[in-house]
């Protein structure tokens, strides 16, 4: 038992010089991937987040729900069209996207992080026109395709989030949007979550996922990339699918003042504590 308990009081005294560089610093946390959807993995990214929390960290969650919002439109069988891969939101799938991100996923996820001991609120993008978005349009061989209500974070009103931080809360917000003509439009997680590290000045932005990291030609981890590596590895087709999103998303942050992001694999135990109070990391970092 003597042993054991040493063990422990190490491992918490090693965690200190990191605990120090994020005293009262911002960290945004985008929660996706398999973790969303395992009860245990939940319950563990709750408390992990709580602990943060309490030892002086300012956390802001933003989470994703695709699978979520294809389960329904399945249930309530409401056709779905893709595009490339790319879903095309029509009016009917738009509101099953908010009716889950906003509703159920938002406050499942504010349900266990208060069940773990902190206080957060959940809101959507659009609270106080918090996400102010445009719609965008995909490019399919040199043709403009429409893909509905689909928007990308064009500029972020930070106050109700700093006024959250402030009052020791933690917001989890809903990646929905609202438009110029004040349309709802579904916004890419891990854009919307890039974007509001950025506006926030935060520490890190975390993007976690079912993926160990961004991986080289021979499907091995890169632990670490600069800004440079991060941009050939986006035009030499080193990352494909998924991965380019989320690579483009941590490249602009680290571009608008980020000291770093990470791609990380969510379905880890303590990914996120992992990544932050220790030098061992966790997945891929973009400096």
């Amino acid at each position: 038992m003597t042993n054991v308990l040493a063990e422990r009081a190490m491992i918490l005294s090693e965690a200190m010089p990191y605990l120090q560089r994020y005293a009262d610093k911002v960290v945004v946390v985008k929660f996706g991937g398999h973790a969303m959807i395992n009860d245990a993995a939940k319950q563990g990214f709750a408390r992990d987040v709580v602990l943060l929390q309490q030892c002086g960290i300012k956390i802001v969650i933003v989470h994703g729900g695709g699978p979520q919002i294809g389960d329904m439109l399945k249930k309530l069988a409401i056709p779905t069209q893709f595009q490339d891969g790319l879903r095309i939101t029509d009016a009917a799938t738009m509101e099953i996207a908010e009716m889950i991100l906003s509703g159920l996923i938002n406050k499942d996820i504010v349900a266990l992080i208060q069940n773990a001991g902190a206080r957060a609120v959940g809101i959507s993008g659009k609270d106080a026109c918090t996400i102010q978005a445009r719609k965008i349009t995909h490019n399919s061989g040199g043709v403009a395709v429409d893909l509905g209500f689909v928007g990308t974070p064009e500029k972020i009103y930070t106050g109700l989030l700093e006024q959250l931080l402030a009052g020791n809360f933690i917001p989890v917000v809903a990646p929905i949007g609202i438009g110029e003509d004040g349309a709802t439009l579904n916004i890419n997680s891990d854009a919307s979550a890039g974007a509001i590290a950025s506006a926030l000045h935060a520490k890190r932005l975390l993007l976690l996922s079912d993926i160990p990291g961004v991986l080289d030609r021979n499907r091995q981890l890169i632990s670490h990339m600069d800004q440079d590596r991060a941009q050939a590895a986006l035009t030499d087709g080193t990352v494909q699918g998924g991965m380019i999103p989320k690579l483009e998303t941590c490249l602009r942050a680290v571009q608008d003042g980020l000291e770093a992001a990470v791609v990380l694999d969510g379905r880890n135990d303590h990914a996120t504590l992992i990544e932050l109070l220790s030098d061992q990391g966790s997945g891929t970092l973009i400096a």
